[in-house]
């Protein structure tokens, strides 16, 4: 029996797919296997030993120790793409918001007073000061092309919109999804001097922050519309609000409102919405739980955010599932003290991902508990689990 503990309240869909046989999906946090999240806290968190994975039913794992976790062998599991349709459906909704001033002509025609027919005279004398402006022929740039920055790209070339991206990392699999008509920019500086519209879709690390500032914003095209549903710090907010009183820029559109921003009359400001779809999260907590199910019953990795993806089907009598620090030698000391023991190596896997390295190994027949020790005992041996 496996224990799970939620410490958010997880879509039924997705805790369903634990049965109830093997899994006990109550469990109180000192005695849990993994661990279901989605927005709580964790980095003050003291968790037991016992914790194997931890499962974020999202995209984003800024509340979650990452490194600390690493250090400890506990696979850190997400959910990428599986909110990339209501993040992209967000996105698009604030883009069309923006450049037909609907906040601000909701708000006007919210405050309309008097009869009926002295409010639609009031409408006919104010319309004039939301005019907007149309999508087609527009260059919308796409910073990140993962699943939902591709998802953006297409919807916007689908409404007759030009489209440039950039994306140094872009996985093979995301880039078959790609319209060809997205031009592939070769920095983010080209991207944001050739857009109309620019919208974010990459993680909150030091490499990205304040990847918006008054330099770039500089050399921005008039009247640029920005869209940060990606992460607060994304956007350096002092320098866009700037940009927005000085003319410079037309809008800014975000998913984190702070004081600065959720009053300004140019600025429309979203309660943290991406992936706020029942859609999204089912299928983020379906995903997360596929997920920890697979590596608890047959140590497969995938989408891990702190380990390498390794996966292998099934064989032999008995599997090793190995996590230690990426270190030379590791599987030529593993595999010496299991010949030594007269137990041979049916099938076996390893990968490497930054500090950590990770073992697949089905054996045809079961090892001693002489056996573990002595592979507990190898220098930097995280954790050794038996399948």
């Amino acid at each position: 029996m496996f224990n799970i503990h939620t410490l958010n309240a997880i879509s039924n869909k997705g805790t369903d797919r634990l049965p109830a046989d093997k899994y006990n999906v109550s469990a109180p946090i000192d005695s849990a296997d993994a661990i279901l999240v989605r927005s709580a806290k964790m980095h003050d968190m003291s968790l037991p030993e016992s914790v194997l994975a931890i499962g974020r039913a999202g995209a984003g794992v800024n509340n979650i120790p990452v490194e600390k976790m690493s250090e400890q062998g506990v696979v850190v599991f997400n959910a990428p793409g599986a909110n990339a349709n209501a993040v992209k459906e967000l996105v698009m909704a604030g883009m069309l918001m923006s450049i037909r001033n609907l906040g601000a002509a909701w708000d006007f025609a919210r405050g309309l007073n008097g009869t009926d027919e002295e409010i639609h005279k009031a409408v006919e004398a104010g319309k004039k000061n939301f005019v907007g402006f149309e999508l087609p022929g527009r260059t919308l740039g796409v910073i990140g092309l993962g699943a939902i920055g591709v998802r953006v790209a297409n919807a916007a070339k689908a409404l007759g919109m030009r489209v440039i991206g950039f994306d140094p990392g872009i996985s093979i699999e995301r880039a078959w999804e790609l319209s060809p008509e997205v031009h592939q920019a070769s920095s983010v500086d080209e991207v944001l001097a050739k857009a109309d519209f620019v919208s974010f879709h990459v993680p909150l690390i030091d490499a990205t922050r304040n990847l918006i500032n008054a330099e770039r914003l500089a050399f921005m095209k008039e009247n640029v519309v920005v869209l940060n549903f990606a992460r607060e710090g994304i956007v350096d907010e002092a320098a866009m609000v700037a940009a927005l009183d000085a003319g410079k820029a037309h809008a800014y559109v975000s998913d984190f409102p702070s004081n600065l921003t959720k009053n300004h009359p140019r600025c429309l400001t979203f309660p943290h919405l991406g992936a706020s779809t029942g859609e999204a999260e089912d299928n983020c907590a379906i995903m997360v739980a596929d997920q920890i199910k697979d590596y608890l019953e047959n140590g497969n990795i995938r989408n891990s955010v702190n380990f390498p993806e390794v996966r292998m089907a099934r064989s032999g009598v008995q599997r090793l599932a190995i996590a230690n620090r990426n270190m030379p030698d590791m599987v030529g000391q593993i595999s010496h003290i299991l010949g030594k023991s007269n137990v041979n190596i049916e099938r076996l896997t390893n990968e490497s991902r930054k500090q950590v390295a990770y073992t697949l190994i089905d054996l045809d027949s079961p090892v001693s508990d002489d056996t573990l020790a002595a592979l507990r005992g190898i220098n930097g041996i995280l954790r050794i689990r038996v399948l």
